[in-house]
């Protein structure tokens, strides 16, 4: 075996177990830091950062497409909505949906003490599983109703890229990261560790980059492969392998599919700039507006 194969062989090898062996890191990490605190929430943003830099490295290693490349264009744009998601939609959610849900639990006096018992690994993964869940209903939601139009300027995107699950309609992308886990007593350690592998897994199945996990790994976790698929171009195509991260759900409910799409994009792969994603979902009632000026005209 020649040099080359040897090292071609070790890569190969490398990014088969790259996904497993970060999650695995990421769950140690936050394992590692039991009295975790509010005060640690900046940890929770460098790491979820970090992940994001990194996987982006990862697609000049190893690249999936080359129709996929990152250019300048396209990193000015994820990189002021990586910008807008940590400085403006998570401090939003935060404050109307987490705070008012711990309040409102606090006041009721509803708790989950059981929560509290489990094994750290269990509480992650139910954590896991809670975000997920809601995740999972909500973007499905948002491809079977009006609420659609808030969602498809993500579906616009001509190609994907490790922070591409951060761009879109500022509406969408904080209805997507709801969640009720504000209302079970999990350790925020926990809490922060399920967030950290919810974003990586996410990154992973947006990056350009060739992985060939273990198929555990993608049966379980969302993979480039399934969320291709679901970036493929046609609406009808689109209305599959919704799960951000956990594709098991999909395999639950009925509405995973298997393949791969390397061309994604929506109304014959028209790019958005960030000035139309943030007003598309005007776009009915603009139409509305623009008929009812004709017909008063024809008048």
């Amino acid at each position: 075996m020649t040099v080359v194969n040897i090292v071609t062989a070790a890569k190969g090898q490398l990014f088969r177990y790259l996904q497993p062996a970060a999650l695995a890191l990421i769950l140690w990490f936050w394992s590692r830091l039991p009295d975790a605190a509010e005060d640690t929430s900046w940890m929770l943003t460098a790491m979820s950062i970090g992940i994001l830099v990194g996987v982006q490295i990862l697609e000049f290693v190893n690249e999936r497409h080359v129709g996929w490349r990152l250019n300048r264009r396209e990193f000015l744009t994820d990189l002021f909505y990586v910008v807008l998601y940590f400085t403006v939609i998570a401090k939003v959610g935060t404050a109307l949906v987490d705070e008012p849900l711990a309040a409102a639990k606090q006041a009721l006096g509803f708790s989950t003490p059981w929560t509290l018992r489990l094994p750290f690994v269990a509480q992650v993964g139910f954590g896991f599983f809670l975000i997920e869940f809601g995740q999972y209903w909500m973007h499905r939601l948002m491809h079977n109703s009006p609420l659609w139009w808030t969602h498809a300027p993500h579906h616009h995107l001509t190609q994907l890229n490790a922070a591409k699950g951060l761009v879109g309609n500022p509406v969408e992308l904080f209805l997507v990261s709801l969640s009720v886990i504000a209302c079970f007593d999990l350790p925020l350690n926990a809490v922060f560790c399920a967030l950290s592998i919810d974003g990586a897994v996410a990154a992973f199945a947006h990056a350009n980059v060739r992985f060939d996990p273990p198929r555990w790994y993608a049966y379980v976790f969302t993979t480039i492969e399934h969320h291709s698929l679901h970036h493929t171009v046609g609406y009808e195509e689109t209305r599959c392998n919704y799960a951000n991260a956990f594709i098991l759900i999909d395999r639950m409910f009925g509405t995973f599919r298997a393949g791969e799409s390397a061309v994604v994009g929506q109304d014959q792969r028209q790019r958005l700039a960030i000035t139309q994603q943030f007003l598309f979902p005007l776009r009915p009632l603009l139409a509305l507006l623009k008929s009812g000026r004709s017909m008063s005209a024809d008048v």
